[in-house]
């Protein structure tokens, strides 16, 4: 799964009414990847550590709980391609969504659901990046 497929599932897959919490976005991801190979879950695991990785920065998350940073940055990509690459050129919009504790903590587990569903088996796979806070080193290096 590329880039653009990746997005273009987040936003086939997002609820077309507020989903504070990302559940339904998660459930509905979940669904669609589990009627795929298991090569779309391990594509779609790349993706979102990748999202996730590039947010890993200071600037976003400096006075945040690993937690709280975590899923907050899982809430800017349920959000949308848009939204997600407005963040990352304005750091400043990161600030309501961590204010607000806007999370989607239950779009990490979508990899490990989906991939469940379809082996049988529990998710034993490390992605290129790693997305757990503060693994970004560069994004916390002092410029």
């Amino acid at each position: 799964m590329n880039e653009s497929a990746f997005w273009q599932l987040i936003e086939a897959c997002s609820p077309s009414t507020p989903d504070p919490d990302g559940d339904e976005l998660a459930a509905a991801l979940t669904a669609h990847l589990t009627n795929g190979p298991v090569s779309d879950v391990t594509g779609f695991a790349e993706q979102l550590s990748w999202a996730l990785y590039r947010l890993d920065r200071r600037e976003y998350g400096d006075d945040l709980s690993s937690d709280q940073f975590l899923y907050t940055r899982a809430a800017v990509v349920a959000a949308g391609r848009e939204e997600y690459e407005s963040v990352l050129r304005a750091p400043q919009r990161f600030t309501p969504y961590a204010n607000d504790l806007i999370w989607a903590e239950a779009l990490l587990y979508v990899p490990d659901n989906a991939y469940r569903h379809l082996t049988g088996d529990e998710w034993n796979r490390s992605t290129r990046y790693n997305y757990e806070s503060y693994s970004n080193t560069a994004g916390w290096t002092d410029a």
